[in-house]
């Protein structure tokens, strides 16, 4: 019992973490401004990790690495302790245990963005009805934008209610099924 309470609350911690690397990395991705309350948040949490990565880790593309890669080592590191708690490391041979950590680390990556991005639509959403003028709405727009572009090419507005946010929260949960 106290080893799943300490699992639970290493999932929060790294999920956590995670998703604010991750939002990093999109924030730099889509050239979003971080000079609002989002953006300054997110760097104050993580600057700790990425500034020192970055010395050592450039940016390919545009794309901001040294965000990307201790999110995807977050969620190794939280997969090889979940398998360790179950006694799994031990049963199964070296080179496969690897294969499977560094493919579910991938594999984890991936599900933390489609939430962020689910996150972000229901965001965008809500505050498109309460408060469209919301501090929070031109990042969160800036984020989702790129996604519901071509979504929005193929669903037209139907009475002046967009329904491309649903439409892209379904095909997100509908990638969620196959990872």
């Amino acid at each position: 019992m106290l080893i799943e309470a300490g699992l639970f609350l290493l999932n929060a911690v790294v999920g956590f973490l995670t998703f604010a690397l991750l939002l990093r990395f999109y924030m730099q991705a889509f050239r979003v401004s971080f000079a609002n309350q989002v953006g300054a948040f997110v760097v104050q949490l993580t600057n700790w990790l990425v500034k020192p990565l970055r010395r050592v880790l450039p940016g390919v593309l545009g794309l901001d690495l040294a965000s990307l890669l201790p999110a995807y080592l977050l969620q190794v590191a939280l997969l090889v302790a979940l398998l360790a708690a179950r006694g799994t490391i031990v049963v199964i041979p070296a080179q496969q245990m690897a294969m499977i950590v560094l493919w579910g680390g991938v594999i984890a990556t991936l599900r933390m963005s489609i939430y962020l991005l689910i996150g972000a639509l229901i965001l965008q959403a809500v505050l498109s009805w309460v408060n469209p003028y919301s501090p929070l709405g031109q990042p969160v727009a800036q984020i989702t934008h790129p996604f519901l572009r071509p979504i929005r090419r193929v669903v037209p507005p139907i009475a002046n209610i967009d329904l491309s946010p649903l439409v892209a929260i379904l095909l997100a949960q509908l990638i969620l099924i196959f990872l």
